[in-house]
């Protein structure tokens, strides 16, 4: 009787962590991704137009990422990640029931949605739900295995994206972007959530105290009290947001870089039918940076400084030849860096005491959406000027700067002090 209770929080951990796993992949197994350009294209749409869809995502992801962030502190978090997968079902419809210029706007508009409902609030959840179970320590490994899991699903949605094309066209791949939407909610439904408006009493103490943290409340005040909570947190509390500004700077440059990889194969000389190989390399050394987040969970500055330096000096060396055998080292840049972003979310949601804890993820966020927004305009504009491998090259001195101003600047350790005994692993 006694083991089976201890045991009930690794059960409802694993639980948790095996939820997460199945939303990820069905949220990123989007057969879409290689054909909305071609969608575009084949209804008439000229380049100009298309860039200005893609702006319109970006602008929505923007605009939405802070108060939808202050949305899951006010109310459940859970049901907008129930939400979010059926915005971007309802704009895949849209865009093969009516494809125009406007339909195909408004789908990027709810699909930007879709994103900004999810960012921060997922992570707020299991976080919170972790640190309720006393198993807080397994963030890192949960969460990055999730991303490798978002990864993988993306790399088989392509891979099977044009068999299904070729079988039913458009319509078909608009079925299957669907339907792992609507999965993707059905999955969100088995998240737990354990959440209480302030001064509400739950009646559920004993297995509260039993499991080592108290339900999270949210503030009285509503929607603009849990925006000033946020701000102040991320403005006066310094760890919380020195971690703020690391998540953006470790992860914009890289996550933007990834878009022009292709472009980066092509240029190495291979021949077409190898581009998507190197690709897929960079896409397995990305999964294999979120399976190995949970070795650094304890990284000091330091040793987080280096791991930031390893991935500036393979960017730089596997660039710069401009060959395909340099792709290994750019694969071992992006693990470094996939790493280094999970670890810096994990510092991030270390640091966050209070009740608005979607509300300063998204706080992260939205510096890593405009950080993306400025690598486009400075690739864009290097690119008139120099070639892939020279931009790829130079893209390695951001990071090393940042490595050297951890390593300087600080000597902290990440070791937890929390007295909790870790639970197993998922």
């Amino acid at each position: 009787m006694t083991t089976s209770f201890h045991r009930a929080p690794e059960k409802r951990a694993k639980r948790l962590a095996a939820t997460l796993y199945a939303y990820t992949l069905l949220d990123e197994f989007v057969l879409f991704y290689p054909f909305y350009a071609l969608l575009f294209v084949d209804t008439g749409l000229s380049t100009a137009e298309i860039s200005s869809l893609l702006a319109i995502w970006s602008v929505t992801s923007v605009a939405l990422e802070v108060p939808s962030g202050v949305w899951a502190d006010a109310v459940s978090r859970r049901a907008l990640l129930a939400l979010a997968p059926l915005l971007a079902a309802t704009g895949f419809g849209l865009w093969v029931a009516a494809p125009s210029y406007w339909a195909f706007a408004a789908g990027f508009v709810l699909w930007g949605a879709s994103g900004a409902l999810q960012s921060g609030a997922l992570e707020a959840l299991v976080y919170t739900e972790l640190d309720r179970l006393g198993a807080a320590g397994r963030y890192a490994a949960i969460m990055g295995r999730a991303r490798a899991v978002g990864t993988g699903a993306v790399v088989v949605s392509m891979a099977v994206a044009t068999p299904v094309f070729a079988m039913g066209g458009y319509p078909l791949i608009a079925v299957g972007s669907v339907l792992a939407c609507v999965l993707a909610t059905v999955a969100a439904l088995a998240f737990p959530e354990h959440r209480v408006r302030a001064g509400q009493e739950t009646g559920r103490e004993g297995e509260r105290a039993a499991e080592g943290a108290d339900e999270e409340e949210t503030p009285a005040g509503g929607y603009a009290a849990i925006l000033r909570e946020g701000l102040r947190a991320a403005r006066a509390d310094r760890p919380t947001r020195r971690a703020l500004l690391l998540v953006p700077a470790v992860t914009a440059l890289w996550g933007s870089l990834e878009e022009y990889t292709p472009l980066l194969a092509i240029g190495t000389g291979v021949a077409t039918h190898i581009v998507p190989l190197l690709v897929i390399l960079i896409s397995v050394g990305i999964a294999a940076g979120g399976v190995l987040a949970a070795a650094g969970r304890s990284f000091t500055d330091r040793e987080f400084a280096a791991l930031l330096a390893f991935g500036a000096l393979a960017l730089g060396a596997g660039a710069a030849g401009g060959t395909a055998v340099g792709f290994v080292a750019l694969a071992a840049a992006f693990c470094a860096f996939q790493m280094a972003s999970v670890l810096a979310d994990v510092r991030l949601q270390e640091s966050i005491t209070g009740p608005a804890r979607a509300t300063v993820t998204s706080l992260a966020g939205l510096g890593t959406e405009l950080g993306a927004v400025l690598v486009y305009g400075g690739y864009a504009a290097a690119s008139a000027l120099t070639g892939h491998a020279a931009i790829f090259t130079a893209s390695a001195a951001p990071y090393a700067v940042l490595a050297l101003v951890l390593f300087l600047g600080g000597s902290r350790s990440r070791r937890s002090a929390t007295a909790r005994a870790p639970l197993g692993g998922p």
